[in-house]
This record gives structure tokens, sequence and C-alpha cells, in this order.
């Protein structure tokens, strides 16, 4: 028997399952609590519940997080330095250790400056103690590389450091979107390292002896050596996961899903087997990318998102510790429930809440544990911040119970704990709609007391008895869902007029022409109600639960390339073969032509041949666009190609 272990390690779980390589069936799967203070152990945890009679069999090892994802978004990335050659940047690059060099290229792959290599060796001697990786980046290097390569060899042999270029990552035009994604790059290499170094660990401890492949944000899988060189391609790689799962466990080919997390829910969609590919590349916080992304509609509200009253109901866009769980952790939580004093609506906000509580991470020994409870000593603590943070401990505390402590109002220090729990030195404990459905009875994993006493103090500011408000909470949510399905579909549309459009539904509804799927722990619960908004086959197939641990192991091994045919001039027939891997001139266009096309095949299954997927096992699709200017111009051609092959097909 060849099995398949997939992991995904999202927001909330770390999910896992074991599949049949040979016809893709899944023989058991597996839930646990992502542990952020220290991943190893929560993968550790959901592999060792796992049937450990499979582990032998295990034949691959594919994983999707969002590791990549929070580490670019909370701006810890490791530092590193960027070599502009033949140009710089007019907007902000998220690097501190910036040179512009002489060099570069035209559009055409001409040189238009000599490369100016000492000012290199000097910006590396002098800061290669205090950077992790270095990022290039030269003027027109998707027609020639070779400035962006001489680079890289100077700066290996001056240093053992990671060195990225801007070409390897994106051929596409944009020398500013392009030296961002290249320092992005640099800066998760070493994030990614140690990731995946963890997963070869537990791998270890378990005797799983298998490649290790990660999917990456356009939904296809890559090789562990791929992944460490090219972090950035799998910063939406968990989204991308739900997708492929969700049409894997639905056995359809074309679809919508929607994947309901613990901190988001995400919207992408499957056409004929192929994920749709957004047409801008991905958008992480504030950085454009040139990293081709499945197309995501990404909504800051999940499963625990913040619940909280303010004269109306708000829900999000933060995210806390449900109530319910909590309890389940800190016993005492249930007790203070009870007691708690209800503070006046009028100065209420998202931190104080009457179901609002802090408390300080348990160390448990892990790296990033010790880190958060010696916080100050990385990040010097605000004098502000510092009596606030002493008054908070081990045990779940109250906002009253900190006001007690410290001498002031609550109106005093809010500030002070919601910049510590955005530094998370800090977490927050609030009512979330995780807790709503533990009061409706439609999902008990923990403790469900916890949670009514935290809608009844809720629900008691808008009239509502517990249930009812639960029930609200759960309405909201679908409503939310449903107008992200129709801005998913109707791109142009603002979103106020959609609610618009929403709300008038008495004898119109808006219909979606194919199957949406839902993934996630929670999905089945807002059926019924995401039913009254839109019209449309939904579906929760068997193992929802745990979609996108499927989908980081049945992703396709997916090879995208361009090739772009040029003249060279006007006085010449010769034309120019820009491509991934060089910059050949032909005689001719017709030679050029052919010259493209054969190494088109060439890429697509070089790059497939890799993977062990001999030629019969791969889709090649081509596509070629001629544009002739007309008035004596001469033409140019793009070719397209897209290579398809899945790991299931491999001969192991």
């Amino acid at each position: 028997m060849k099995l398949g272990l997939g992991i995904d390690t999202g927001g909330t779980y770390t999910d896992a399952v074991l599949m049949d390589l040979s016809d893709g069936r899944i023989l058991d799967s597996n839930k646990a609590l992502t542990t952020h203070s220290n991943l190893v152990e929560g993968i550790e945890k959901v592999i060792s519940c796992l049937k450990q009679e499979y582990l032998k069999d295990i034949k691959l090892v594919s994983v999707s997080t969002t590791l990549s994802t929070n580490s670019t978004l909370e701006g810890k990335g490791h530092p590193a330095g960027l070599i502009l050659a033949g140009y710089t940047v007019g907007g902000e690059v998220p690097v501190h250790h910036m040179i512009s060099i002489d060099g570069g290229h035209d559009s055409k792959g001409n040189e238009i400056s000599c490369l100016d290599l000492k000012d290199v060796e000097e910006f590396v001697n002098s800061t290669q103690g205090r950077l992790f990786s270095y990022a290039i980046s030269s003027y027109f290097a998707i027609r020639n590389p070779e400035h962006e390569l001489a680079v890289k060899e100077t700066i290996e042999r001056l240093t053992d450091k990671p060195v990225v270029c801007g070409h390897e990552l994106s051929l596409s035009l944009g020398a500013y979107e392009r030296a961002v994604t290249a320092v992005l790059n640099a800066r998760l290499i070493p994030i990614t390292s140690r990731f995946i170094q963890a997963v070869l660990s537990v791998m270890g401890t378990r005797n799983i002896k298998a490649p290790l492949m990660v999917m990456k944000c356009d939904g296809s899988l890559s090789r562990i050596e791929e992944a460490l060189e090219k972090p950035v391609e799998s910063i939406f790689s968990g989204p991308a996961a739900s997708l492929v799962g969700a049409a894997h466990i639905s056995g359809l080919k074309t679809c919508v899903a929607v994947d309901i997390g613990g901190t988001s829910t995400d919207i992408a969609l499957m056409e004929d087997g192929i994920p749709e590919i957004s047409e801008n590349g991905a958008v992480v916080g504030n950085w454009k990318t040139m990293v081709r992304a499945v197309r995501i509609r990404t909504s800051a509200m999940g499963g625990d998102s913040h619940v909280w009253v303010q004269r109306k109901l708000f829900i999000g866009p933060n995210r806390v510790i449900p109530l319910c769980l909590a309890a389940s952790d800190y016993p005492v939580l249930e007790e203070k429930l009870r007691k708690t004093e209800k503070p006046s609506d009028r100065v209420m906000d998202d931190i104080f809440q009457p179901t609002s509580f802090f408390v300080r991470a348990r160390n448990s020994g892990s790296e990033e544990d010790i880190h958060a409870l010696n916080y100050s000593i990385e990040f010097e603590l605000e004098n502000y911040e510092r009596p606030i943070f002493e008054a908070i401990g081990y045990e779940p505390v109250s906002v009253s119970e900190i006001s007690e402590v410290v001498g002031k109002h609550p109106l005093q220090f809010l500030e002070a704990l919601r910049s510590l729990v955005q530094k998370r030195c800090i977490f927050h404990i609030g009512f979330t709609p995780t807790d709503a459905l533990h009061v409706l009875g439609e999902y008990e994993a923990w403790n469900s007391e916890a949670s009514l006493r935290g809608a009844e103090l809720l629900g008691s500011y808008l009239g509502f008895d517990p249930e009812s408000f639960s029930r609200e909470i759960k309405r909201t949510f679908a409503k939310n869902i449903a107008l992200d399905l129709l801005a998913f579909f109707t791109k142009d549309f603002k979103r106020e007029d959609l609610e618009k459009l929403l709300a008038s539904t008495r004898f119109t509804k808006f219909k979606i022409n194919i199957p949406l799927v839902m993934i996630g722990a929670p999905v089945k619960a807002y059926v019924s109600e995401l039913g009254e908004f839109i019209d449309a086959d939904i579906r929760v197939p068997r193992f929802h639960e745990v979609g996108n641990a499927v989908g980081a192991l049945v992703g396709n091994i997916i090879k995208r390339s361009e090739i772009l045919i040029r003249p060279a001039g006007s006085a010449t027939e010769q034309y120019y073969v820009f491509s991934e891997v060089e910059r050949k001139i032909a005689d001719n266009y017709l030679e050029a032509v052919d010259y493209g096309l054969d190494l088109m095949e060439k890429l697509i299954f070089g790059h497939m041949n890799g993977y062990g997927l001999q030629k019969a096992q791969v889709r090649f699709d081509l596509e070629r666009k001629d544009l002739n200017p007309g008035y004596g111009a001469s033409k140019e051609t793009r070719l397209m190609g897209l290579g398809v092959g899945s790991p299931l097909k491999l001969e192991q």
C-alpha cells in the first residue's frame, strides 16, 4: 500500500489526512489545535492520533500553512539586503539596507550600462553580519538576466547567505513589484527553512521516510528544494489548499469553494480542474507582489472573530480565543463569567466587554513562548504598557480586575491592552461565532456553559436571550458569506450596492450556477441561513473538516511558462526569443517561433520530469497569441504553456 500524508497548519487547527495514493481514498483524518507557540507540537499531536500502523506505508508528505502569510502581514520576516542594478525604486520596499548600482538592460535585453560589482562587494562586506539574505533586481532582467546572475555570483563568493534574483520569481513587467517580490522572498527564506526543518524533524521522529512537498499559492505543489528557494510562492498556500481539497472531496472539477476558518473566510474558484488565477499578483498587506496566486476573496470573519456589542452587534475584525475553548483550558473562567460586572455600553468598545479576559502565554519551553513571556528583552515595552502587562498573569483576568490592580479606570489603559494584544504579549479571550454555535448545540467541542453565560451577558444589552442572540450572530455571519460571494462574482460592484441587492430578496435571489462546496469544521451550521440569501447547490462533503489537508496532498504539479518573440530591430529580420532561461537571437520570425515552441515543450516536460512524471502523465496546453500592429510593423508572438501532472500518478 502506498499512502500520502497531508498536513495543513492553520490559524486555529492543524489538520492531517492519510490517503491511498492509488485511488485518492481518505483512510484516516485528525484535527488538533494549532500550537502557535510551537508549530511542531501541533503537527506532532495531529499525527500521533492517526492510525499508527499506516505510517510505515507513507510514500508522500505534503503541507500547506499560513506561516508565510502571517509573517509577511506582521512584518516578521528576517532582515534582507537589496541590490538594484540600473534603476532606483520610487515606492516603499520592505528593507532597511539597499543600494543602487550601475547596470541594467533595455526592453530588448541590450546592456544600457556596465555593471558595477565593486559597490556590491563593499555592500556585502559591510552588511553580511546584520542580514540573513540578499535580493537582486536588475532593470529589464526579464529580458536579459546576465547582470542579476553576475551580482548573485559575486555575493555567493563572499558569503553563504541565501541570494534571490527577481527574474527567478517572475517574468512579468514591473521593476518595482519585482523588487518587492524578491525582498519578501529573501526575508521569508529563514522562516520557511525552520518550518520545513520542523516538519522533517517530526517525520524523522515518526520514522516517516518520504519526499516532502509544499502547496504553493497558485494551487500547485513544489518540491521542498523549490519551496526553500521561493518561499514567497507559498504565501497563500492555505486558501489554495482549501480550494483544491474542496474539489477533490466533492468529486467536482468546477466549483466555488467557501472555507470558513478560525481567522477568516476564503472564497475561490476551480474551473475544469484548474484553480482560477488572479489577473494581478498576490497582494499581502500593503505589498503588491508578482507572485502568481489563486484569485481569493478573503473576509476577516471566522469562527474565532470577536463578537462584541456597542449599542449594536459587531463581528470582528480581530481574532480572540473563544470563551468555550479558554474555559476548557482555564476552568476558573466559567466562575469569573458568572460573577463579572456589566459595564455601561457607553464606555464599551471591542476591548472593554463583560466577556473580555486577558492572559499571558504559558511557558511550555518553546522558543516562541519564551519570546512572548520575555517580550521586553527583545522589544522594549512602552512605559504605559508595563504596569498593565505586569497586572496580567497566567490565569485569565477581566478588565475590571486589571483596573483594581493598577488603580485606574479602564478607559485609561484600554489602548495599552490593545497594544499588548497586537504585540502578542498577551492573548485576548472573548465571545465568538464558535461560542454562538455552542449555545445553539450545533458545535460542541469545548465548554458550552461558558458560551451560554457569554451570550447571556452580551445579549442582554440588545434585548436578546442567549439563543436569540446566538441565532442573530449566525444569521449575520451567513449574510456576510453571501455578500462576499456576490462580491467575488461581481467584481466591479461596491459593497454597499451589493448589500442593497441582498436586502431585496423577497421576490429575487442571487443564483450561483456552479456547485458551492463548503470547507471547515463548523460549516454545516451555516447552510440553512446561507440558503436564505443565495440560490445555490450548497454541498458539505465528507471530510469537509480537513479539506485543507486533503488539498495539500492532492494538489497538482503545475508548470506555467511564457515565451515572447519580438523583432530585434527595424533594420533586420532577426528576432529575439525571451524566456525564463535565456535570450535567444533567431535569424527570422519562423525560426524564432519554431525555437520557441520547441523550448516551451522542453521547459514544461523538463520541469515535470524532475518530479518523476513522464510525458504521457502530463496534460500540456499551449496558447499562442500573434500581434500584428500593421503599418509595416513586425509581428510579435507570445507563447503561453501550461503543464499539469498529479503526484497521485507518480510511479513510486
